[in-house]
């Protein structure tokens, strides 16, 4: 199960390279949908927040996955802490790749003030198997486009998400 995880985010981190901006995560326009993702005009992945306040299923699933795994070291809402940066500011210039990159494989930021050390997250299937989930709400975040409370309201889960969390968690 190790191998398969560190293989799918090798892969993920691969393929996000190839579409990833130099300077962050870009315009989150959502312009096409894809099984109930919603993708901008680079193809990476974005949030969708309709004009009642209802979020796209995977907003709504980073914000249970970051505040399940992350907000520990992160703070609440990607706000940062004394502990670790704010995510929330960090993908206003963080690539999708670089995000990707970091969460599977760790950080390590060593200077004579502090020692900031990042987990690497890759063999981890609660943190691994939802990375576009958790980028998703972070960029939500960063956007101002979803609020620091839980969403009040989200589109359904698709069959293909589900399909797909079933397979990466090995069920």
């Amino acid at each position: 199960m190790r191998s398969i995880l560190l293989l799918a985010a090798a892969t993920i981190v691969i393929v996000a390279e190839r579409n990833a901006l130099a300077d962050g995560s870009g315009d989150p326009t959502a312009v096409k949908s894809e099984n109930g993702k919603y993708f901008d005009k680079d193809g990476i992945p974005t949030f969708k927040v309709a004009a009642d306040g209802t979020v796209d299923w995977y907003t709504y699933s980073g914000y249970r996955r970051y505040h399940s795994d992350c907000h520990v070291c992160h703070g609440p809402d990607g706000m940062g802490s004394s502990y670790a940066p704010a995510l929330k500011d960090s993908l206003k210039t963080m690539s999708y790749a670089d995000f990707l990159g970091v969460v599977a494989s760790g950080r390590k930021n060593v200077n004579t003030a502090q020692e900031n050390v990042m987990p690497a997250f890759g063999d981890n299937p609660n943190v691994a198997c939802y990375m576009d989930d958790i980028y998703i709400y972070l960029r939500a975040r960063a956007d101002n486009a979803v609020g620091r409370v839980r969403p009040p309201k989200h589109e359904d889960k698709s069959a293909a998400y589900a399909e797909t969390e079933n397979a990466c968690m090995g069920h």
